[in-house]
């Protein structure tokens, strides 16, 4: 018995079709069906937010989302955001001007939460920043350097 359900998703860009199990979760399906590694899986409870994707510019926790569900939608990654190597995005610059990350582990899923989180708020308060980023968990950096990281593109994203 043939158990697989055919969905057309658009992931960073580029639709794909594929046959998954109703079980499978997106963050599987980007890992494993589309080696897009950068969403990593930490605690598979939607509490540490490495898997964090954009779903119709959404941030979600793609542990928590089965890739059924992401059919006929458009998902982003980590992948997704940066134009090149060379021309990032200014908040993955920003990243790396304020040694935003050390080990890098849960940096995806701080870039993909703040991504709308300053599309929303140009102009974020320090507060506004620690408040946005209180889901995502990180065990090296003590989050001062993301939020400096923030504030920064924030600046350069919007003056």
């Amino acid at each position: 018995m043939n158990n697989l359900i055919e969905i057309s998703v658009t992931v960073n860009g580029t639709p794909c079709r594929r046959e998954v199990e109703p079980r499978l979760l997106l963050s599987d399906f980007l890992r494993h069906d589309l080696d897009l590694t950068g969403t990593h899986v930490g605690c598979e409870h939607g509490v540490c937010g490495a898997c964090t994707v954009l779903l119709d510019g959404v941030a979600v926790r793609s542990c928590l989302v089965f890739a059924v569900q992401a059919d006929g939608h458009d998902v982003m990654t980590v992948e997704g955001l940066a134009a090149s190597q060379d021309n990032l995005h200014p908040l993955q610059e920003a990243f790396r001007q304020a040694h935003g990350l050390q080990c890098g582990f849960c940096t995806p899923g701080f870039l993909m939460t703040l991504v709308p989180f300053l599309v929303e708020n140009p102009s974020p308060t320090e507060s506004e920043i620690r408040e946005a980023i209180s889901g995502n968990l990180c065990r090296c950096t003590g989050y001062q350097h993301i939020v400096q990281a923030v504030q920064i593109a924030a600046e350069n994203m919007h003056g």
